[in-house]
């Protein structure tokens, strides 16, 4: 196994008295890394918008299948898991090595809660590698560099950003954080991304009045952006099939995809 910047602890921005994304999306997969705040805050936003629980899990549930593709299919040996929140069942890297034991993966996330549990993500094959970065999406260079260690940037990588680019509120700056990530990226590398939207034909209205509730009592803020917006951050990717959909339906089983107001996507760099 290979371990680079092993946690050994919390760092010291921890903040049990006001909810945080992490913890409560913790709380709505069923899990148990999450404080009373945290829980006070999950049952408020899904009391006015239920389907907020079926969200986080079909997420939870594109993660794998994208994974399982892309080990799988396009025999993707390395990926950097930008924003990957608490571990649970079936981390990134347990569905890759699954695949293919030499997987190397590198995980990213800046919530001193998720630094503690990230021993978890450290687990390997001897084959293969993971380790974790203790750094902020809005700082994609760093990201980077980070992960160099871990990863060749010759070869292929998948960046996987589900469920983060909803907290850079300005547009601009996300596109510039995915620009700048896939540029040190090589031919063959993919972006697999997850973003709730305000699109009506997906049910996305309700995410407006939510939100509003959370960037009341929980941190960090979030926004919901429409399908062209989302798009944007595919320029000059080539979206793999069935392309930008609800992420409940993408590549699910025959009779299983639900519609969910949460877009996910797969694409490859040319």
């Amino acid at each position: 196994m290979s371990e680079t910047e092993r946690p050994s602890g919390a760092s010291g921005g921890l903040n049990t008295s006001v909810a945080h994304n992490a913890r409560v999306w913790n709380y709505w997969i069923g899990g148990k890394d999450h404080y009373e705040v945290d829980q006070a805050v999950g049952e408020q936003v899904a009391s006015m918008f239920p389907v907020i629980r079926d969200v986080a899990r079909a997420d939870r549930e594109f993660l794998g299948r994208a994974v399982r593709f892309l080990a799988g299919e396009r025999g993707v040996r390395q990926f950097l898991d930008i924003g990957t929140g608490l571990p649970t069942l079936d981390n990134t890297h347990e569905i890759a090595q699954r695949i293919a034991p030499e997987s190397r993966i590198v995980y990213v996330d800046n919530d001193p809660i998720v630094l503690v549990h990230a021993r978890t993500l450290l687990t390997s094959t001897g084959e293969g590698a993971t380790a974790y970065i203790d750094a902020d999406a809005h700082d994609p260079d760093a990201i980077v560099e980070g992960a160099a260690s871990t990863l060749d940037f010759d070869r292929p990588v998948a960046v996987m950003m589900l469920g983060i680019l909803n907290f850079v509120l300005d547009a601009g700056k996300a596109r510039d954080i995915v620009r700048r990530v896939m540029a040190a990226v090589p031919s063959g590398s993919c972006l697999v991304l997850t973003h709730p939207t305000t699109d009506g034909d997906l049910g996305g209205e309700g995410n407006v009045p939510a939100m509003k509730i959370w960037n009341e009592n929980a941190t960090p803020p979030i926004t919901a952006r429409t399908r062209a917006e989302i798009t944007a951050f595919f320029d000059g990717l080539d979206l793999v099939e069935p392309g930008l959909v609800s992420c409940g339906q993408w590549r699910a089983e025959p009779g299983a995809g639900v519609t969910l107001p949460q877009f996910g996507a797969v694409a490859v760099k040319p």
